[in-house]
C-alpha cells in the first residue's frame, strides 16, 4: 500500500501540473513557483509531514518537497536561533540541491552550445 500511495501522490501532483499547463496561459516557471509555495504552505501547517509519512518518496520527489524543505529548515533553525535562524535556516536542507543546480548549469553551459 505504501508504494501505491507513493505512486498516486506523485502522479496526482503531476496531473494537477499538467492540467494547469494545458488549460491556462501559465508557463512552467509559474507552475513551479506555485507548487513550491504550496509545499511551503502545507509544511507551515504540518500537513506535508503527514503526506511524507503516508507516501514516503512519492511526497519527496515532486517540486512541492522543495518548498517543504525550505520551510522545514527555517522553522527548525528558528527554534534554536530565533529570527536570524528563520532567515538562514531555510538553506540548511536545500543547500546541496541549490549548489548542484548551479554547478550542473555551469558545466552544461560550457559543454553545449545554445540553439538560436
Amino acid at each position: 500500500m505504501y508504494f501505491l500511495n507513493s505512486f498516486l501522490f506523485c502522479g496526482i501532483v503531476c496531473l494537477i501540473a499538467e492540467l494547469i499547463l494545458d488549460n491556462t496561459k501559465l508557463t512552467p516557471g509559474h507552475i513551479t513557483s506555485i507548487f513550491v509555495s504550496v509545499g511551503a504552505l502545507l509544511d507551515t501547517f504540518g500537513i506535508y509531514d503527514f503526506f511524507i509519512a503516508k507516501c514516503g518518496g512519492g511526497a519527496l520527489l515532486p517540486i512541492t518537497s522543495f518548498g517543504h524543505s525550505l520551510i522545514h529548515g527555517a522553522l527548525l533553525a528558528a527554534e534554536n536561533n530565533g529570527l536570524i535562524g528563520l532567515l538562514l535556516g531555510m538553506f540548511d536542507l536545500t543547500a546541496t540541491g541549490i549548489t548542484a543546480a548551479i554547478i550542473f548549469t555551469f558545466v552544461f553551459t560550457v559543454i553545449f552550445k545554445a540553439k538560436d
